[in-house]
């Protein structure tokens, strides 16, 4: 289930005085005894059969724009567009002058041109449909293969124990009491029975950046009373004992029970508003930018061809319709079938390399991104962190220490991180060393957060006495302590004392050790309480050191190299010391150059933090909200740029990524963040979509500048020959069948291959170079439709209205071909067939529609449509003619690129 895209309200203005559903708002207002007993829920949890009964009858827990529409739907949508528009536009004013006026005078009418129109219409529209069918149905497989899940309280039977199970989120229902913990989605509008230090982002729905406290009981919250706070007209968002779908913890732990799931959640009420109505991509402007420039062209070009026809012929109907099919010949009606289908396809082939891909049109940005930025635990490093060392202040072993550790890490109850299990890992191998301390009973947490960067847990012993031990980052953990153990002494922290810690940890960073600094304090009698606040974490007294090693992985080298030498350059974005991570990334082939930190950004100011992105490499120490400005800077730079994160703290910036790129063992909110999702966390893997993501690309703009140039090429033709001949040089059925074949000729473009060249760098859409393409290469074709009308005329004798059918036959023939031959010299840079041979799809199909052209003069169906058969003479000369067009059309190829210095 997608909860999260990219296109949620937070990035509107935040709402205000939206109406919440009235069951979270009366719940907000209720005591937690009363929120139960209305929905016949305990703290227990559900019994297993009534929560199936619950499923049945409220349905899934699922949004509304999470569904595809049916199929009839699709059908119809595959209709709208305006290439399509402009068919069937063509369609209607062909019916009222080859059919219903003819009839209207006692003639017959003429369907023929109206049925081929049609034909296209719809062969485009169903190719479409399924194409877009079998492609959502494909990305419907791809996405059951990351599952978001929440951990929920059920029961086997009544009287039976609780027990905690993670579920698929569509299966959440009204009543059950979920368990929320750093890194979770809200799986429904939930209120809370239990919490602890709980803080939510609400920026998915609010668009501010800031997490926000939520509690289990209302109290006094701002200094306002219970019935103010719920009845707060300001913004129901701030309900304090609410959590709503789509939002994520950040911090802290909470139990809380499901009021409002699927449609009736709030989440739920925007996306029906927004169905449909998601912002414009990169690739849907790259796409609509080339549809209306052909559009423009066929609205210059074709009253043109209708004005030259009109007066030099005089037959203003015959010259209409001609104009009409010339219209049909210009648009290109299978674009949105060849971007579906090659959009399906790639997607199914970047499946194949374990690249699961949520969002099609991403393709096209993974292909055209040209940064990446990456965080470093797991993606350079092996994500196996190990404890290597646990020392006092002088840098020397420590049990006391370890068992410090122990304590933090084994009663920590949110996210446990890499540097907890190691440490866990590490105790449970040395069991006599934490036997003193197992007995401790947990009293309180204080969850690590991004600002922060530490963590603390409150543990009573055998004599009730309260130790507050914490571990964090080095000089925050030395920000809030005051003294410092020394064997059995206890010395006060000054400045001299802090220096030489200080030098010490980045002493051991240096070595490629992470460090984390541990500290305590005995709570005083008078201190003792059930909750302690971010207030108690002070005077402190450091008792040492946690040194952790996380080796590079063995791939992360070559694969940094195949990177930069397809044009990605890689940034390191991490909340990790700078130290750490340029040692890492000197041993995985990357250059860090003088880091960025974090507080060092926030000093900076938008546009000279843009000048420093380009020319930094490391950027350590950030917080969530730091690596997004980051990466807004970057973009603003004119980078397309992607992000690979797995983490709660990487979120914002997957959302705010050209290209969001999570993993599959990453937390619920980076998974749903992201725009795709690698299944294994591997940069060599991300490479190998890079790559298939620019094949997919490369292919569109194939097809759109083959069409483009040969549709301009035809028109120039045709204006050469309507001004100079005395007859139509093609007749308006004869134009639109050789058009619908050169289309499906172009149908198999999605199996091509593209040259390593077009690989090897990053691509953008870009509109003008289709439009130079088209004007550089049409009139091409054109020299030898010329050189064809001569032969026609001069040698043939085809020179008179009377002989018209020999001369529309003729060129019938040599447009066709050179038309699909066009196929072959257009879709590389190099000599076709030698150099470069098309995949065999593409082969089988162009020599299939080449054999059928030439049939069709000599066939029942061209006599029908006004052709007749060639004499066998003229095609020594028709091979003559193609091959000098191959010769012509591959130097104008070579002059292009080195006047352009580029292809597509």
């Amino acid at each position: 289930m997608n909860l999260m895209t990219k296109v949620v309200p937070g990035a509107a203005a935040r709402p205000r005085n939206r109406k919440l559903s009235t069951r979270a708002i009366r719940e907000a207002r209720n005591s937690i005894e009363t929120t139960l007993a209305n929905f016949r829920a305990s703290g227990g949890g559900l019994v297993e059969a009534e929560a199936a009964a619950r499923l049945a009858k409220d349905g899934l827990n699922e949004v509304a724009h999470d569904h595809r529409p049916p199929a009839p739907v699709q059908l119809l949508h595959a209709f709208a567009n305006p290439f399509i528009a402009v068919l069937m536009t063509l369609a209607a004013i062909s019916s009222v002058t080859d059919i219903i006026l003819p009839l209207r005078h006692g003639e017959t009418g003429d369907y023929t041109s109206v049925v081929i129109i049609v034909t296209m219409v719809v062969l485009s529209a169903l190719l479409r449909f399924w194409q877009e069918y079998r492609s959502g149905k494909a990305a419907d497989a791809l996405k059951a293969m990351v599952r978001t899940t929440a951990t929920v309280r059920r029961r086997a039977d009544e009287g039976d124990a609780a027990i905690a199970r993670e579920i698929p989120m569509a299966e959440i229902v009204v009543g059950d009491i979920v368990q929320l913990s750093a890194g979770d989605m809200i799986p429904a509008d939930v209120r809370l029975l239990e919490s602890r230090d709980l803080f939510v982002s609400q920026a998915a729905l609010t668009g501010e950046a800031l997490p926000v406290e939520k509690y289990d009981t209302l109290g006094a919250v701002a200094g306002k009373s219970a019935d103010a706070a719920a009845n707060d007209d300001a913004d129901a968002l701030d309900l304090p004992t609410i959590c709503f779908m789509g939002t994520n913890v950040v911090s802290g732990t909470a139990t809380a029970v499901v009021v409002a799931t699927g449609a009736r959640t709030y989440f739920g009420s925007l996306a029906k508003a927004i169905v449909g109505s998601r912002a414009e991509t990169a690739f849907d402007r790259g796409v609509n930018s080339v549809s209306w420039l052909l559009i423009r062209f066929m609205l210059v070009m074709v009253p043109i061809v209708l004005l030259i026809n009109g007066f030099t012929k005089g037959d203003w109907t015959n010259a209409f319709l001609f104009a009409l099919a010339v219209a049909v010949g210009v648009t290109p009606e299978m674009l949105p079938m060849i971007v579906s289908s090659n959009l399906a396809k790639g997607a199914v082939a970047m499946a194949r390399r374990k690249v699961v891909v949520k969002r099609l049109n991403a393709i096209q940005n993974f292909g055209a991104m040209d940064v990446l930025c990456t965080d470093k635990t797991g993606t350079l490093t092996q994500d196996r962190i190990i404890l290597e060392q646990h020392l006092n202040i002088h840098g020397e072993r420590d049990d006391a220490v370890l068992r410090y550790a122990w304590i933090n890490s084994h009663h920590q109850s949110g996210v446990r991180n890499l540097m907890d299990q190691a440490v866990i890992r590490f105790a449970s191998e040395l069991p006599e060393v934490i036997r003193t301390v197992a007995n401790y009973r947990k009293v309180d947490e204080l969850p690590f957060d991004f600002v922060r960067r530490r963590l603390s847990v409150v543990v009573e012993d055998a004599d009730q006495r309260h130790l507050i031990v914490c571990k964090g980052a080095v000089e925050e953990m030395l920000g809030i302590s005051h003294a410092i153990r020394d064997g059995d002494l206890v010395r006060p922290l000054g400045d001299e004392e802090r220096g030489t810690l200080i030098a010490r940890a980045r002493a051991m960073n240096a070595e490629g050790f992470r460090v984390l600094v541990l500290a305590t304090r005995e709570a005083a009698d008078d201190e003792r309480k059930p909750l302690y606040g971010i207030a108690d974490e002070r005077d402190l007294i450091v008792e040492g050191f946690l040194t952790f090693l996380d080796p590079p992985k063995e791939s992360a080298a070559p694969a940094l190299a195949a990177l930069a030498e397809h044009g990605v350059s890689v940034k390191v974005l991490t909340g990790d010391n700078e130290v750490v991570t340029a040692r890492i990334c000197r041993e995985v082939g990357l250059e860090p150059g003088q880091p960025l930190l974090g507080r060092e950004i926030e000093a900076l100011d938008d546009a000279r933090l843009r000048a420093l992105v380009d020319e930094r490499t490391i950027f350590a120490k950030l917080t969530p909200l730091q690596k997004s400005r980051v990466l807004q800077a970057l973009q603003a730079n004119g980078h397309t740029v992607g992000f690979l994160g797995d983490g709660i703290n990487d979120a914002p910036a997957l959302r705010d990524a050209d290209v969001g790129i999570s993993v599959d063992s990453g937390t619920d909110i980076a998974k749903e963040s992201a725009d795709i999702i690698l299944l294994e966390k591997s940069l060599m893997v991300l490479e190998e979509g890079v790559l298939k993501g620019r094949e997919t690309f490369g292919n569109i703009i194939k097809y759109l500048n083959m069409t483009a140039s040969s549709n301009f090429g035809n028109v120039f033709s045709v204006l050469i020959a309507s001004a100079f001949i005395p007859f139509l040089p093609m007749l308006a059925i004869q134009l639109l069948i050789q058009n619908l074949m050169y289309d499906v000729s172009q149908l198999a473009l999605p199996w091509d291959r593209m040259d390593r060249e077009f690989l090897k760098r990053p691509r953008k859409w870009d509109a003008r170079n289709i439009g130079r393409f088209m004007v550089w290469i049409g009139p091409t074709s054109s020299i030898f439709d010329v050189a064809t009308f001569a032969l026609l005329w001069f040698v043939f004798g085809a020179n008179t209205p009377a002989h018209q059918s020999l001369f529309q036959s003729g060129w019938f023939v040599e447009g066709l071909l050179s038309q699909t031959l066009v196929v072959h010299m257009l879709r590389t840079q190099r000599i076709p067939f030698f150099q470069s041979v098309a995949a065999l799809p593409v082969l089988v199909m162009t020599a299939l529609i080449c054999t059928l052209g030439v049939f069709i003069p000599f066939s029942a169906f061209g006599a029908m449509v006004g052709l007749q058969p060639l004499p066998w003479h003229y095609f020594p000369w028709l091979v003559a003619i193609l091959l000098g067009y191959c010769i012509v059309a591959q130097s104008m190829k070579t002059l292009y690129i080195r006047r352009f210095g580029q292809w597509f």
